[in-house]
Formats: C-alpha cells, structure tokens, sequence
C-alpha cells in the first residue's frame, strides 16, 4: 500500500490534521487488518522535527501531521513501511533522475510528481528498503541506480 494523500495548498490546520496524519493511521490500520505488509509513506523533508521558529500556523500544522504519521507507522510492526520524504513537489514532467538519500538532505530543492511516483514503484519492488526513512530530490542519478546505491549503505 502506498499513502500519497495530503491536504493540499489552500486547506487549514485542521484538514492537515485529518488528511496528512488520520488519513496514513486508517490507511495502515487496513493495510494491517487485510494482512498487506509493504508500506510505504510519502511524508516531507522537514517531517521528523519541530518545524522552524516562525513558521506560518499551516505549515507548522502540516509538519507537525506528518511527524505524527510517521511516528504511527514507525510504532506498526506488522507492516514493512518506508516513509519516502520528497522535496518541494512539481508538476513538472519527470526527468528519471534524483538524489536519494537515507540521510536529511536539509534543503526542499524541487522533485516532480512523476520521480516520486517512480522512486515509490521502485521501492515497492525493493523490500531491503523496509524500516527505512528516505528523502528524495531532483537531481542527476537515474531513480534504479540511485534505489540500489541505498542498499549499499
């Protein structure tokens, strides 16, 4: 199962609530009740710690709904989850090619939609990545090479 849901530009602080971290526990608690065991999250980068002093109340709220998702998932030993954190999301048109990495990339470069759904098809297809945070961007390594670079780390 993959959730890829969010609340999108223009929602307030309580459908962030709702959407970005009710939506990935139900997804989950099915996914657990139908005996599915690969998971994976799409998340943020910046998800994971308090969001920066200053922030506006909206993405405070987002940041904070997707912490609370992951630390869900993360506590779920049943499921063999990846939360696939993705920089500032693009409709543009997918290159093929990233930076993937199981370390902050501490920076929101763009990522189109298209990557993502690609990095998400590989890792579905690499169960070695379960139990494992990722962040994705732009970037100049082909999404295969760059999923396979991770397993040697």
């Amino acid at each position: 199962m993959v959730f890829a849901a969010g609340a999108g530009p223009g929602s307030g602080t309580a459908r962030k609530e709702t959407v970005d971290h009710r939506g990935s526990v139900l997804l989950a608690d099915a996914a657990e009740r139908a005996g599915v065991r690969r998971f994976i999250q799409i998340s943020t980068i910046g998800a994971g710690a308090p969001p920066a002093p200053g922030s506006d109340e909206v993405w405070a709220a987002y940041i904070n709904a997707k912490t609370s998702a992951e630390e869900d998932l993360r506590a779920r030993p049943n499921l063999n989850w990846t939360i696939l954190r993705p920089g500032r999301l693009t409709d543009d048109k997918g290159t093929g090619l990233v930076t993937l990495a199981d370390v902050p990339l501490a920076r929101h470069d763009p990522v189109s939609r298209d990557d993502v759904a690609a990095v998400v098809a590989g890792l579905l297809d690499t169960p070695e990545t379960r139990h494992r945070v990722l962040e994705v961007v732009g970037g100049g390594t082909p999404i295969p090479l760059a999923i396979r670079i991770l397993l040697f780390r």
